[in-house]
């Protein structure tokens, strides 16, 4: 790689967004940049991850010195989304997973490396700094920078405001021109170029990919079994996966089949190699294509089928996984992904780590047989609701300015059973009725329980159905408010927790809302 305009070409092909750029060009004029891509070790890493890692591949062929930061510290800053003991085994697995990708890539690692975020972030320098930057950074900016990758909750935790502030730190730490992000992480960049000045340290560039859709049009994303193809799927998921990705004849939004073409297949073409589409010779016959741009205008023309597309980017997908999967046939990493994504539900008693999972919660439908005003408290209902317990439990909820009295008489509800009975204004309620809600303006409206339900029946997440829920969740573990943060309804009305449904254990139809789409349910 010799010019300045081919590295250039390589570092900021697909990119959507590129602060500093000029400070890019004038450091690419007399030597190679230093750029660092950080993901934290939470879920499992999946096929989206070759996003990322076809970048990292053009930064390499641009000659950049690539660090990848697993930053496991930030994973447990993160609302805590799992415990110590397993973040280090995650790690332990992304490391493997990551190489694994860019051998199949079939990338140089000799200007790679790794790093982890506690091999520094311990340090005394690093702990000072955090102090330090915790003195001129404002909670508002803090808040702000992290409100769209770090869970959003009604009480945050202290954690949450920090993690922004370490991330722009990393950038002085790991000694880098520049930092590589989904553009999700903008406002983390713009906090990192007005703070790091302030400590002292330089500006850095940020380079920033777009979103890519997930194959069922969404966000991709490890918490949605359709949405992702797992690194180790073999062809027959593949195939089943590939299958339900939204598709749609002509439609070049939103696609997750075609994005994946734009942002992994083409850029991870070698200089002689083409796309080809195989068709039966009735429907056009193979067709082969060497840039992104002309599949993409031919699917908008309707020129290529669907089921086309998806046949051979399922044979594209099947190639890149192929070698990830023989080095995972190692019996090493075989047993650390167990260790490290161990199943969801475990038995009580045994000795397991205790990850925080959906099957903890115990919600079930109820029937309200008594509703009235709460005594003391203009706001409140008590409510007597039929739990298929044998006696009705009383409830306390603030549904008096949402919902008229008339409507809450036998109502059907989705009652959380399992937390700890607290004293509401002098009424023990014991249990609370699951509500979306939205701030702006404000609107609350009680879930919807699938239809043929009665009391008593329980209501699970998809995936999570096994296993039996706690019998008091631990208020001290906090264990509700991290669940609550995923748990919202989508644009379809369901009732979902990090996109997997909530549904009827007896009849697996699912939960929805009457109108308030993408809020919070609490």
């Amino acid at each position: 790689m010799a010019n300045f305009e081919e590295k250039k070409h390589f570092i900021i092909r697909n990119l959507q967004e590129v602060l500093g750029e000029e400070k890019i060009n004038q450091i690419l004029k007399e030597r190679d940049l230093k750029i660092y891509w950080g993901t934290a070790t939470t879920g499992r890493p999946h096929i989206a991850y070759f996003v990322p890692m076809s970048k990292i591949a053009d930064f390499l062929r641009a000659g950049c010195e690539v660090t990848i930061l697993f930053a496991d510290l930030h994973a447990y800053l993160d609302n805590m989304k799992a415990p110590w003991d397993l973040l280090i085994l995650r790690t332990q697995y992304y490391e493997a997973a990551i190489k694994a990708m860019l051998q199949s890539i079939g990338v140089s690692l000799e200007k790679l490396k790794f790093v982890r975020g506690t091999d520094y972030q311990l340090s005394k320098e690093y702990t000072l700094d955090v102090y330090r930057m915790s003195s001129v950074i404002t909670e508002h900016d803090a808040k702000k920078a992290g409100a769209e990758v770090v869970k959003q909750v009604e009480h945050p935790l202290l954690s949450g405001l920090l993690y922004p502030g370490l991330q722009a730190l990393d950038e002085e730490y790991l000694k880098v021109d520049a930092q590589f992000g989904g553009v999700d992480q903008r406002k983390i960049f713009t906090l990192a170029e007005k703070y790091l000045p302030s400590l002292g340290y330089a500006k850095r560039s940020h380079l920033m990919n777009p979103m890519v859709p997930g194959l069922t049009g969404g966000k991709m994303s490890a918490s949605e079994e359709d949405s992702k193809i797992d690194l180790l799927d073999n062809p027959a998921n593949v195939k089943k996966k590939l299958k339900k990705a939204f598709c749609e004849p002509g439609n070049i939004i939103d696609n997750g089949v075609l994005s994946f073409s734009k942002h992994v297949i083409f850029p991870l073409l070698k200089l002689s190699e083409t796309f080809k589409i195989s068709r039966a010779p009735d429907h056009g016959g193979d067709i082969e294509f060497t840039n992104y741009e002309d599949l993409e205008a031919e699917f908008a023309k309707q020129n290529i089928h669907p089921g086309d597309l998806k046949l051979s980017v399922e044979q594209a997908i099947n190639k890149l996984l192929a070698p990830i999967q023989e080095i995972f046939k190692d019996p090493k990493l075989q047993e650390l992904s167990k260790k490290a994504y161990p199943p969801p539900t475990k038995n009580k008693g045994a000795n397991n780590i205790d990850e925080i999972t959906p099957s903890k919660l115990d919600i079930r439908v109820g029937q309200i047989v008594e509703v009235s005003r709460h005594p003391d408290a203009d706001a409140l209902y008590v409510e007597k609701i039929d739990l298929g317990e044998g006696a009705p439990r009383t409830i306390v909820s603030g549904l008096v300015n949402f919902v008229p009295i008339e409507e809450m008489q036998n109502r059907s509800v989705a009652v959380l059973c399992n937390l700890k009975p607290a004293k509401m204004r002098g009424i023990e309620s014991r249990g609370m009725v699951l509500c979306a809600s939205i701030d702006e303006p404000k609107q609350v409206e009680p879930i919807l329980v699938p239809e043929g339900s009665k009391p008593g029946d329980r209501i699970v997440v998809e995936g999570y159905e096994t296993g039996e829920p706690d019998d008091v969740l631990n208020p001290k573990k906090k264990i509700w408010e991290k669940l609550q943060a995923d748990l919202k309804t989508n644009d379809n009305l369901e009732a979902v927790w990090q996109g997997n449904k909530l549904i009827s254990k007896v009849t697996g139809n699912v939960v929805t809302t009457k109108s308030i789409k993408n809020a919070p349910i609490k």
